[in-house]
């Protein structure tokens, strides 16, 4: 016959052994819940620093105007008036349509012109560089457009032009 003292002490190793494991099995599940919270924290951090993408991604960019081209060879010009600030760089944006751009003449507020060929087809969405105005800080009076819009699009395009104040 078993006794019960050798019946326990058969035990003890055996039991030693249970709460070895389940100790391993809590730390191994409070590890895992550590680090989902970690990677969890990480993932927010992450996300929280893109910023989506604007026409005027700093609030030095002022939106100047903008002009629904029509089709065929054409110019067109964007009064800038009110927004006469110092600007020293444009920008230019084609919404809705394509446009197939030649050049851009800008006339500053003393009446001086700038010329400046752009000799681009932009696309729906297009974006032009950033373009640097001569002689720093400018009054802008108007901005002028030739363009045509020959087999580039079946919708009218729009041409939007953002200015930075420098």
């Amino acid at each position: 016959m078993i006794s019960m003292n050798n019946f326990t002490s058969s035990l003890k190793p055996f039991s030693i052994f249970i709460v070895l494991k389940t100790c391993y099995n809590t730390n191994i599940k409070i590890m895992r819940n550590i680090l989902g919270i970690l990677m969890a924290s990480f993932l927010l951090i992450g996300m929280s620093s893109f910023q989506p993408y604007k026409i005027t991604p700093k609030k030095k960019w002022v939106h100047l105007g903008s002009r629904k081209v029509n089709w065929g060879i054409e110019k067109d010009v964007i009064e800038v008036g009110s927004n006469e600030g110092g600007f020293t760089k444009l920008k230019i944006k084609v919404t809705g349509g394509a446009v197939n751009m030649r050049k851009m003449m800008v006339t500053y507020g003393n009446g001086n012109k700038d010329n400046i060929p752009l000799k681009f087809n932009f696309k729906k969405g297009a974006e032009s560089r950033i373009i640097d105005l001569k002689g720093g800080s400018r009054k802008i009076k108007k901005i002028t457009f030739w363009y045509d819009t020959k087999n580039h699009s079946k919708r009218k395009a729009t041409v939007h032009v953002a200015g930075k104040k420098g």
